[in-house]
């Protein structure tokens, strides 16, 4: 088994939990409550403080800072709280990355997700598995981004928002509303249509895309109301499967409501 090797100028707290060939960077600084886990990579000037769970084989950029206390005013320093981080994550230079709020909860992200420079994942934040999210991009507390979902870069997300599974969001946009799965979304709280290349691209058989396109239009196209879609997709049309993953999606979506349909937008939004 390797040893880690971990740069002169690093302060590394002797209670935490260094993995086997874990590298840790010059001037980085870790604090007694962070567990990584092998062969993870933490460039230089990185600061992960308070409880921090890292599984293995991760890249940790240059200046990320990850656990630091939430952006929340009624936020008490007694309190235990942490952020997990799951295996083979890209964190890129100057990410933010901070732990929950209320006492033993947790900012949680998954594996394999890409986060570019400068993403700021925000208190009690939940990141599924395959998520990208480019330069720059805001996410408030309580935002869960399911599998798959692209942010672009520079986009803001608002508090208790949820963006779906294979949601691609168009950069430079913001949401406050709740983004069903599937779709391509830009501008503010618009969705302009089915993620059709991205469906294609995730092995989506004809049929459930197809399936898809008609929930899609049946909830924003059909002129009904969410509650009149609902009931109609129930009594008259048999939704399985990604389809139904949509609607169930929208039925859900109480807290904030889904953002609306805009018609137009850029070449490859398809319905």
């Amino acid at each position: 088994m390797r040893t880690a090797k971990i740069h002169s100028t690093a302060i590394v707290d002797p209670a935490a939990q260094i993995g086997s060939s874990v590298q840790i960077g010059p001037f980085s600084v870790i604090g007694a409550q962070v567990v990584i886990g092998n062969k993870t990579i933490v460039q230089s000037h990185v600061v992960i403080e308070g409880e921090v769970q890292i599984g293995h084989g991760n890249f940790i950029g240059y200046g990320a800072i990850i656990g630091a206390p939430p952006q929340d005013v009624s936020f008490s320093p007694e309190r235990k709280t942490k952020v997990e981080i799951g295996n083979d994550n890209i964190i890129r230079e100057y990410c933010t990355i901070h732990r929950g709020t209320a006492e033993g909860s947790s900012t949680k992200i998954g594996d394999k997700n890409f986060l570019m420079a400068g993403a700021h994942i925000g208190h009690n934040c939940g990141i599924g598995n395959n998520v990208i999210i480019a330069n720059n991009c805001l996410l408030a507390g309580y935002v869960q981004v399911d599998d798959g979902a692209f942010l672009g870069g520079g986009s803001t997300f608002h508090q208790f928002m949820h963006i779906g599974r294979l949601v691609m969001v168009q950069g430079s946009s913001a949401f406050g509303k709740d983004l069903p799965p599937f779709v391509i979304a830009a501008e503010r709280n618009c969705v302009f249509g089915v993620n059709v290349v991205g469906l294609r691209r995730a092995g989506f058989s004809a049929k459930d895309r197809e399936e898809i396109k008609a929930a899609f239009k049946l909830v924003y196209l059909s002129g009904l109301n969410i509650s009149q879609a609902l009931e109609k997709a129930a009594a008259t049309m048999k939704f399985d499967g990604p389809a139904r993953e949509f609607l169930n999606f929208i039925a859900n979506a109480k807290k904030r409501g889904i953002c609306r349909f805009k018609r137009g937008g850029n070449a490859g939004m398809s319905i």
